[in-house]
């Protein structure tokens, strides 16, 4: 029986005790939730419905507690309820309705976890970003990682979600990058505001490949081409890093096109309709402070230039234009001044800034060794990059140590610790216990031992207090999902797959799975696979949320 389970069980016996006693049965929630006590003592879940209730019908709660407890007790699966305090319900689940997780676990397959939590939400999730004018650099690398777990998480708790790359291909850091590459093919040093590291030397080498007579063109021209095929020479080579990282986006989005389609003149239009524009100074701008930002912003410089801020309206608006009633935007560590402005925007749109924009901001990853952190990219120069970060830990155990970790918590990953076969390194402790599970299923069917059909395991023998304790955490795999969705936090996904891995070492230990010897192959040994086949299910399913394989054999 999952909490889901479980809780609908609740209900459904507060709903029997509503109807037989008269009382309103509107007051009744539409769901309700069961929580695992902090004390393992004090049963398996609990229950706070009949403190909730009691007041508003007129019962006092532990009244109502009692009411719940005696129709619960009649219940499948529920071998006894306590009443504590005021009126909580504490609830344990007899070994049968437990130990059938295991076996509903196997027969869903990768499709344990999912639920409904979050259906109906149209979600677009913009992440990275990284202008192209270098490789994906560190923080990026950490918004690869922590975005495309949260995809996943989104996902499979019901949410529609479009994955989406804001793809800056214009403005006054492009033109940088341009002098630079026509400055490195002339054998020049780079300008006092460009771009310097070997991946400069690089690309300005494939543009002259690619275009022979550029150096031969007017300076102008040159430029521009050195822009153009630049351009889409390095984001060819983001992609490709990030392709290889595991991370895809459903969108590339151009900023170009915001200005060739003129959508910064329709968000503009749009905004002066709301009534939020005004002209000062020979410019265009955006009245945010009526919304709480700390000043207007310009949209249309004098000069007639559109504003990165312009941009930003415009993208905005398009991504609402396309159906997604959320935009959620992931920023690095420097972007926090952009909050404020940002909600005001959406706010200029009439849209609810709480409910149709999301900004989520990044701290700082710093990759060290022996304690002090490792600052020079082999190519960028100056930065560590998503090739580098890959090369020192490896794909599995970067992504890993990315999302383990709350994004608005600065964080030092180690090299050591990351790539130490040893239980203190996360990923190889989670990972190990996909290895063994699989390991212990192929030992099993060489001595013969098979799961057998599902209708013949028996459940009720799964009652040791380590298989319990298993069986439990792989009960709140399904909430932890919904959680982490909600909250807008993967971590916690990893987090969970830790203390899995632990409930599954110390079954391990007491309670042997594969017979012995000549010994008899037995119900328990068979109901055991299934666990153990179980706990592979949840940490395979549980990585792949994450980007991580899940190894079968190490």
């Amino acid at each position: 029986m999952t909490p889901a389970n479980l809780a609908d069980t609740v209900l459904s016996a507060a709903r029997a005790i509503f109807e037989t006693r008269g009382l309103d049965v509107g007051a009744l929630p539409a769901t309700t939730t069961v929580e695992r006590p902090r004390n393992p003592e004090h049963g398996d879940y609990a229950s706070t419905l009949a403190l909730q209730l009691g007041k508003k019908v007129g019962v006092a709660p532990r009244e109502l507690a009692a009411a719940l407890a005696e129709e619960l007790g009649r219940r499948d699966g529920v071998k006894s309820v306590e009443i504590a305090g005021p009126g909580f319900l504490n609830i344990r689940l007899d070994a049968a309705a437990a130990g059938v997780l295991a076996r509903d676990i196997v027969l869903a397959g990768s499709a344990y976890g999912r639920t409904d939590r979050l259906a109906g939400e149209r979600v677009n999730l913009e992440f990275v970003s990284a202008n192209p004018t270098g490789p994906v650099h560190i923080g990026g690398v950490r918004w690869a990682a922590v975005g495309d777990a949260l995809s996943r998480v989104l996902r499979t708790a019901g949410a529609d979600v479009g994955t989406e790359y804001y793809f800056n291909d214009a403005g006054s850091q492009i033109d940088r990058f341009a002098r630079s590459l026509l400055a490195a093919a002339k054998g020049e040093a780079a300008p006092e505001d460009g771009y310097g590291g070997a991946y400069i030397a690089e690309i300005a080498a494939d543009v002259v490949k690619a275009e022979p007579e550029v150096l031969s063109q007017e300076p102008e021209a040159a430029q521009e081409t050195f822009r153009r095929v630049g351009v889409e020479l390095m984001f060819a080579e983001i992609k490709k890093s990030l392709t290889e990282f595991g991370v895809h986006f459903d969108t590339y989005f151009n900023e170009k096109d915001l200005h060739d389609r003129g959508e910064l003149q329709e968000a503009l239009d749009r905004l002066r309709e709301q009534g939020h524009i005004f002209e000062q100074d020979g410019a265009t701008w955006l009245r945010t402070t009526d919304f709480g930002d700390d000043k207007d912003r310009v949209l249309r410089k004098s000069d007639g230039d559109w504003t990165y801020f312009a941009a930003d309206c415009a993208y905005y608006l398009d991504k609402r234009k396309r159906g997604f009633e959320r935009v959620v935007i992931m920023l690095g560590a420097d972007h926090h001044g952009y909050i404020g402005r940002m909600k005001a925007m959406a706010a200029c749109f009439g849209d609810d800034p709480a409910k149709n924009l999301e900004i989520l901001i990044g701290q700082m990853v710093n990759l060290v060794r022996d304690g002090e952190p490792v600052r020079m990219s082999k190519r960028a120069g100056t930065v560590v990059t998503l090739e580098d970060f890959v090369e020192a830990l490896g794909v599995d155990a970067t992504r890993y140590a990315l999302a383990r970790y709350s994004s608005d918590s600065p964080i030092d990953i180690d090299i050591d610790l990351w790539t130490r076969a040893g239980n203190d390194n996360p990923v190889y402790y989670v990972q190990y216990v996909a290895a063994r599970t699989a390991n212990v299923a192929r030992n099993g069917a060489d001595a013969g031992l098979t799961r057998g059909d599902a209708a013949d395991m028996k459940p009720e023998l799964l009652s040791h207090e380590k298989e319990n304790a298993l069986l439990k955490s792989l009960n709140e795999y399904p909430d932890v999902v919904a959680r982490s969705a909600e909250l807008r936090e993967p971590h916690h996904v990893a987090r969970y797959l830790e203390k899995v891995a632990g409930d599954y070492h110390r079954f391990y230990d007491k309670c042997r799975v594969t017979p012995m010897g000549d010994e008899e192959i037995t119900d328990l040994h068979r109901a055991r696979l299934w666990l153990n086949d179980a706990t592979r299910t949840v940490i395979a399913n549980g990585l792949a949320l994450l980007g991580v394989s899940a190894p079968e054999r190490m």
